[in-house]
């Protein structure tokens, strides 16, 4: 069965005119269950859990200050939110979401968070919508926790996962792959352990042979026991913040890709939402909900 993470603190709410679409952490499960992809039956709600893995990550002062609303005014600025108890706590439960979602992959070969892929947070700082980083995380759960000896980041969110290539950077057991929009945000890239810049406007053709042309010499290369899929949809076309060219058609293909290699190779994958930032909720909605499709399709 696919496990989904969900929480109704994914759905904070922000002050009205903020960029960031809060509203997709609602509209998502209800199109799934809705068109029924998914099930009730198919949901976990994660808890707040143990903060072990996330200090396993992130230094403990940083965390602390977090907790606290202790935040400098440019800290603060940097994350790109209005800091706030609630907005902790719902940080807290996305991490703890993604690492139950990976143990349910282990036992299903998949699983979904319906948030999550904060790639941007450091060891000791938030930026760019993410405070905590939940790829991170995840990762060293494996890693440590469960014992895994090898884990792929597959990261094909527009923006440079570059929290998640810094706090990896001296560990040869995660392997950070980040395929993004070269002249996008981060502007300074931090080094994954490997780096696939793309050209402004780039089309699904060229997209998709760049990725075909990689991802199975990875698969190679790293033997990874565990593949963690950071899915952002804002390589759309569409996307406010992309600038990137591809279609839906092409994001799903693209998701295919990934999946049907992890089924094939037989790893077990976790998927974190990540970003999307298209002018329509729906086009949002739609590129987010293929991955959930694919998922039943392919794996189940």
């Amino acid at each position: 069965m696919l496990k989904v993470a969900w929480s109704s603190l994914y759905a904070h709410p922000l002050p009205e005119g903020h960029r960031f679409p809060m509203e997709k952490y609602e509209l998502l499960p209800e199109q799934l269950l809705y068109e029924g992809t998914l099930s009730e039956a198919n949901f976990f709600k994660p808890e707040k859990g143990d903060e072990h893995w996330v200090r396993a990550v992130h230094d403990g002062q940083y965390l602390e200050k977090l907790k606290r609303q202790q935040l400098s005014p440019s800290e603060i600025r940097r994350t790109g939110f209005p800091l706030s108890e609630a907005l902790v706590e719902r940080e807290l439960h996305i991490m703890q979401g993604s690492v139950m979602a990976a143990d349910f992959a282990l036992e299903y070969g998949i699983a979904m968070n319906t948030a999550g892929g904060t790639h941007h947070a450091f060891a000791d700082r938030g930026e760019g919508f993410c405070l905590l980083n939940d790829i991170a995380i995840t990762a060293q759960y494996l890693v440590e926790g469960r014992g895994l000896k090898s884990v792929l980041v597959v990261d094909l969110d527009v923006h440079q996962g570059n929290g998640t290539a810094a706090l990896f950077a001296n560990n040869s057991k995660v392997f950070t792959f980040s395929m993004h929009g070269e002249h996008n945000y981060p502007m300074h890239k931090e080094k994954s352990d490997l780096d696939i810049p793309l050209k402004d406007y780039t089309d699904d053709k060229t997209y998709l042979e760049i990725l075909g042309e990689n991802l199975p010499a990875l698969m190679d290369r790293v033997a990874p026991e565990f593949l963690i899929y950071q899915s952002g949809v804002d390589v759309l076309a569409s996307d406010k913040l992309g600038r990137l060219g591809l279609s839906l058609s092409g994001c799903k293909e693209r998701d295919r890709m990934v999946l049907e290699t992890a089924k094939k190779s037989r790893v077990p994958v976790m998927c974190c939402m990540g970003g999307g930032y298209s002018q329509k909720i729906n086009d949002i909605i739609e590129a987010h909900a293929n991955t959930y499709r694919l998922a039943q399709e392919l794996f189940f």
